[in-house]
């Protein structure tokens, strides 16, 4: 598989099949195999890596401990982590340009309206595109609301720390993903801050710019026209064009033999997709459609929260269908692959039929998602860097799947728990 940085006609730049990022990119090198370029090794805090990068040494563990004073307990928490409240809401009006309503970017810019932070470290758009990541250190309100709009494509936000620093910066607000947050609590006391304001957003399968782009021309009818794109709860995913229309494209009708190997190793390895070290997670899966799905991890999250709740209108957290009885069958999948064409067409239909009314809804969605994450990512682990595992793999995630731990014995032929 061609490893370039540069887009190529038959694939992506790298992928499932390869355990390094673009490694033929010279700005990367003496990385370690799994990257997801946080940023952190663009700054002179790069010595700090090997005790900060989640897929070096995962201290989510710890970190947890220090950030709530506690573990993550059972039920839900093992899959959302640690919370004090949970929401379904959105902006009374939607900011124009934002990816839902404009909440992450509203409160970003709120922060610095209030003189609580001297500055935002979030992602802007590179120049002339719509989706290539730019990380700023934003100092105004209006620079924040700028930024609105998902950048799905990896992000080296920890790189501006250095400027941070330069700059004198005491009070920051950090917007950005799982394994950037990760990193940033693991050196948060090194830091010289003296406030820290983390909003956290859902991160999984990120993917290079070259690749996102590769990817929208696999799946849209119109790849140039696309302003945005999210994978939904109804097992669809949504892309809205120029003209306002909505590409709707089932899950199960992506041409996934184009697309196998699109995600780097580095974010088969994850085991964050909630960004669960944030002080506040703003996503949407745990929601209805519509809805943004908000998690107060901290005091300090459930005080930004207020400074956003006179702005936003609530709706109702529910859920429906029975996640279990369809991950038997997803591990099965995971255990023997199916080969690289799609179900016929009458196949496809019945599929995402059964999916949107009788899959799971709501936040057993959300459970649904995550606990596939988990298997997923273990499985890719276990496969591609068994010797890595201890350090990698959190404990909880054991915990969170140990209900299928039987099935798992079953078809892979060894115990789900981690090995002594």
């Amino acid at each position: 598989m061609n490893q370039s940085a540069a887009p190529v006609a038959e694939g992506p730049s790298k992928g499932m099949g390869q355990i390094s990022l673009l490694s033929n990119d010279e700005r990367l090198q003496g990385r370690p195999r799994l990257c997801s370029d946080c940023g952190l090794c663009d700054s002179t805090l790069k010595p700090q890596m090997t005790q900060a990068c989640m897929f070096v040494n995962n201290q989510t563990d710890a970190i947890e401990q220090r950030l709530f004073g506690r573990s993550r307990g059972d039920g839900d928490e093992l899959l959302f982590g640690c919370y004090r409240a949970t929401y379904a809401a959105r902006m009374r009006a939607a900011r124009p340009g934002a990816q839902w309503s404009g909440m992450v970017t509203t409160l970003g810019a709120r922060l610095l309206e209030r003189g609580e932070v001297e500055a935002v470290i979030t992602t802007a758009a590179a120049p002339g595109t719509r989706f290539k990541a730019q990380p700023i250190l934003a100092r105004t309100p209006e620079e924040v609301l700028a930024t609105a709009g998902n950048k799905p494509s990896l992000s080296p936000n920890l790189g501006l720390l250095d400027l941070v620093r330069e700059q004198g910066i005491k009070r920051l607000a950090f917007i950005g993903t799982g394994c950037q947050v990760h990193a940033l609590r693991a050196i948060e006391s090194e830091l010289g801050l003296e406030a820290l304001y983390v909003i956290g957003i859902p991160c999984s399968d990120n993917v290079s710019y070259p690749d996102l782009e590769y990817f929208l021309e696999q799946i849209s009818r119109s790849p140039k026209t696309v302003v945005h794109h999210e994978f939904m709860q109804d097992f669809s995913l949504w892309l809205r064009h120029e003209d306002g229309a909505v590409e709707r494209v089932n899950y199960i009708d992506f041409p996934m033999d184009k697309l196998h190997g699109i995600f780097p190793s580095a974010c088969l390895s994850c085991f964050d997709y909630p960004n669960a070290l944030s002080d506040l997670t703003i996503g949407y899966m745990g929601a209805e459609l519509g809805w943004q799905w908000v998690m107060a991890r901290t005091e300090r999250g459930e005080r930004m929260f207020e400074m956003l709740r006179p702005e936003l209108e609530f709706g109702t957290l529910t859920e429906g269908g029975d996640r279990t009885r369809g991950m038997p069958r997803f591990m099965e999948r995971l255990n023997h692959p199916p080969g690289t064409g799609r179900p016929p067409l009458l196949i496809r239909k019945l599929v995402a039929w059964l999916q949107r009314n009788r899959g799971p809804r709501g936040l057993e969605f959300a459970r649904a998602v995550i606990e596939m994450k988990l298997l997923r990512n273990l499985n890719h682990v276990r496969s591609k860097f068994e010797r890595q595992e201890s350090r990698v793999v959190p404990g909880f995630v054991y915990r969170a799947l140990a209900p299928y731990a039987e099935h798992y014995r079953e078809l892979f032929d060894r115990d789900l728990a981690p090995r002594d």
